[in-house]
Order: C-alpha cells, then sequence, then structure tokens
C-alpha cells in the first residue's frame, strides 16, 4: 500500500459498482489471481490504512511529510502560485493543506475512487479554506478524466503518498502520459516515489507487528462479501507480502490455507492450499530510474527533493509548452 486514496460521492456521482464486480471476476478467473488495490478503499479500509500510516514500521507518510515540511518553500517556487490544483487521491490532508497554502492555487481539485472519505476531506477542506474553489470529483485515475475546470487553466497535478509505485511499469508509463495531457500546456507535477532500501525496511513497513496491515489486505475479502454476495471464510485467509529483489517490488497477496471454493454470486472459484491472491505491488524506485521512467511520458524533470534518511523523493516535473 502506497496511496493515500479515500472514497467519496458527491451529488451525482457513483463509484460504479458493475465495475468492481466485473473487475473481481476477472481477476479471480486469472491464472494467478488477482484483485486490484484500488478497492482497498472502502470506509473500513480507509480507517485501517490511516491507522497504518501511524505505525512505527510504516515509514513513507512520515518521510514523505517531514520532506514537504522542510522543503515547502522550494516545492512552492518551483509549482507557482495561483494554478488550479489537481490531486489525485485524497487522504487526511495533512501533506495538502501545506501544499494548498504555499501554492495558493486559483482551485482545488480532489479525484478519488469512491466512499465517504473524499466528501467528508472536501468538507474539512471547505472550513480551513472558505475562499478556495473546490471541486471534488470521484473517478478513476488510472483512466482518462474530465475535470470540471477550464482546460486553459495553468495546473499543477499531485500525486503524493507514492501510489505510482502501485503500477506497474508498463502502467505507470501509460499513467504519466495521461497525467502529462491532465496537466495540459506551461503545466507542472508533483509526485511522491518510495525509494529502494534495505529489504528488511520494506519487509517490517509491510508485515507491521500490530497486524493492521493483515487486517487492511483481509478487509478486501470482507468488502467482496458484502458488496457482491461472495462467501470468503476469512479464517481460511492469511496476509502474506515480501519484497522480490528481482522486480524491484514489494508483493501482497492472500494465501488461501485450505482447499476451497469460493461463491461470488453465480460464478464458483476453487483455490489450492497455498494458492495466492495477488493484491498489490508497490515498486521502489531509484531517482534515475524513475527520472527516465518520466522523460519517456514526455515529462522534463526539473527538481527531486527527499528526506534527510533517503527513504522517498518527492520529483518536481513539468510538461514544457
Amino acid at each position: 500500500m502506497a496511496g493515500e486514496h479515500r472514497a467519496g460521492r458527491p451529488p451525482g456521482l457513483s463509484p460504479l459498482p458493475d465495475r468492481f464486480r466485473q473487475d473481481v471476476l476477472a481477476g479471480l478467473a486469472r491464472p494467478q489471481k488477482t484483485l486490484s488495490p484500488k478497492y482497498f478503499y472502502d470506509a473500513a479500509g480507509s480507517r485501517l490504512f490511516e491507522r497504518i500510516c501511524r505505525l512505527p514500521e510504516y515509514y513513507p507518510t512520515r518521510a514523505e511529510l517531514a520532506l514537504t515540511r522542510s522543503r515547502l518553500r522550494e516545492i512552492a517556487r518551483f509549482a507557482g502560485r495561483g494554478a488550479t490544483l489537481v490531486e489525485l487521491g485524497s487522504g487526511e490532508a495533512v501533506k495538502t493543506r501545506l501544499i494548498i497554502r504555499a501554492l495558493a492555487p486559483a482551485a482545488y481539485v480532489p479525484v478519488d475512487i469512491s466512499g465517504a472519505a473524499l466528501e467528508a476531506a472536501a468538507r474539512r477542506l471547505r472550513k480551513a479554506f472558505p475562499g478556495l474553489p473546490l471541486h471534488p470529483v470521484v473517478g478513476d485515475f488510472t483512466r482518462p478524466l474530465r475535470l470540471p475546470v477550464p482546460a486553459a487553466a495553468r495546473r499543477v497535478v499531485y500525486f503524493p503518498g507514492s501510489t505510482i509505485g502501485n503500477l506497474d511499469p508498463a502502467e505507470a508509463l501509460a499513467f504519466l502520459k495521461r497525467a502529462r495531457r491532465l496537466a495540459g500546456r506551461e503545466g507542472a507535477m508533483l509526485v511522491g516515489v518510495d525509494l529502494r532500501k534495505d529489504p528488511l525496511v520494506l519487509h517490517a513497513a509491510y508485515n507491521d507487528s500490530r497486524g493492521v496491515t493483515a487486517a487492511f489486505n483481509l478487509n478486501l475479502l470482507k468488502r467482496i462479501n458484502r458488496e457482491l454476495g461472495a462467501d470468503f471464510d476469512l479464517r481460511r485467509w492469511r496476509h502474506y507480502a515480501f519484497y522480490n529483489a528481482q522486480l524491484g517490488r514489494i508483493e501482497m497477496h492472500l494465501a488461501s490455507l485450505a482447499k476451497q471454493r469460493v461463491r461470488i454470486g453465480q460464478r464458483r472459484f476453487e483455490f489450492q492450499l497455498g494458492e495466492t491472491i495477488h493484491t498489490e505491488n508497490s515498486y521502489k524506485y531509484s531517482i534515475p530510474g524513475f527520472q527516465a521512467l518520466s522523460r519517456r511520458a514526455g515529462f522534463v524533470p526539473v527538481r527531486v527533493w527527499t528526506d534527510r534518511a533517503g527513504r522517498f523523493a518527492l520529483h518536481g516535473l513539468r510538461t514544457g509548452a
């Protein structure tokens, strides 16, 4: 889990429950069964992720917040004031508040896939910044988006939390290309990236001693049971996360503790003892590696900031004319 994305349902918008069903059924029909991490964040999942962010083992949130605070003036000089700030994903909004104060945007557009937390975050921000035009958008930012702001407005796309690590390299490249189009001419992007580091640090971050990450992973099965009428028995599943050094990524899985059959509506899925459902990747980048990826997407890497321990990076990218 790399991101801080939450759910919301402003008037007239919905999180497309049919897409959830389609994605779950398609993912479980694959030879390596998969579930998309974008569906972690129902109300319970969002609360669990907020607990994860406060765990001693989970360094990314603290590292990113520390570097944002310490380099805020430099970040603001790079991004500029008075643009439309488009945040892909919204969380507890601590970093967001810092960025809004520093950039004094003409408008703020948070984008997220589903649920009530986006709307709640918008209410809190309206109280904190009463003069700021705020336009929450429920949408999947891994797909093309239409925003309720003029296309001619200068835009800064903000993508904190290292959620880009959830995408495989081809998906990350496609995402950055879409983000470049979203930023538009003379636009910019601020994107958080988790850096490569000691595998033991990574292992501890995704296998915390309090079992919160395990509960977060297993909650996805609870959501499928509740929303899709499935019959997963959570006592027969276990959280399993490890660092794949060859691919440079953490992998999160749910491992079957028995040979079993699961029903989702009219569909049946067979699981063998030890078989896993792959729920998330979290790729870790080097600074030169991510800059090369952003160049391939058409961005110009301009700045990069890291926390003091070199665990996390915030990249400043420009689109050019």
